[in-house]
């Protein structure tokens, strides 16, 4: 058992090693200790009224039920706890569909110990830890036009062409052939009625689609 003036942690990861590594991390604080740790939601979930935790520590990329569903089922049945999701992703989507299930923080796998105690302390204080490139995904997002007329992938592809990048070198980054990136093009300048690269951007710029 913990000492009850601990804040009760529970973490949801599958990969043992991290697992562990995150038990271990946690445990050396003097302010939080691990309650249980699990592979599974279903496993989390299953346990989660003796369990009582605090925070939630978990993973995105699970065997069965994912930590996005599992994030909305334990904000359901136990809303008091805060979770923050650990995970390799950074993908913006992936980041709002998180924060939509109800995690207060998201965090990556490749912050250090250091980082991840801070993460705790953060929200335990009422803050909503996020990594420094999570937080610019979230930021950038409420800086682009809600409203564009473009497609996700045509947005993507006109902030490659912003920073300078040719149609091989779009191609390359978004694994997509050539022509494809080109119809791409044809298709943003169509539908922002411009003829050139700098008309594009120009027009981007002024109207915050990226």
């Amino acid at each position: 058992m913990i000492p009850v003036t601990k804040k009760r942690v529970l973490i949801v990861e599958d990969d043992a090693e991290i697992r562990n590594s995150f038990v271990l991390i946690v445990n050396s604080s003097q302010k939080f200790g691990v309650v249980n740790a699990y592979g599974s939601c279903e496993e989390a979930i299953k346990h989660l009224g003796q369990d009582k935790p605090d925070y939630v520590l978990m993973d995105i990329e699970l065997p069965g039920m994912n930590g996005i569903q599992g994030s909305r089922i334990i904000k359901d049945k136990s809303p008091g706890s805060e979770i923050i999701m650990v995970t390799v992703y950074e993908d913006n989507e992936l980041v709002f569909e998180a924060l939509k299930a109800g995690a207060t923080g998201y965090i990556t796998k490749s912050s250090n110990h250091l980082e991840l105690l801070a993460a705790l302390e953060e929200i335990s204080r009422g803050g909503a830890p996020m990594s420094s490139k999570i937080a610019r995904l979230v930021i950038d997002n409420f800086h682009i036009n809600p409203n564009s007329p473009l497609t996700k992938r045509e947005t993507e592809i006109l902030g490659l062409i912003s920073e300078g990048k040719t149609y091989t070198q779009i191609s390359e980054e978004l694994f997509i052939s050539k022509e494809t990136s080109k119809t791409h093009i044809k298709n943003i300048y169509s539908k922002l009625q411009v003829n050139s690269k700098s008309q594009a951007l120009a027009k981007a710029a002024q109207e915050k689609l990226i």
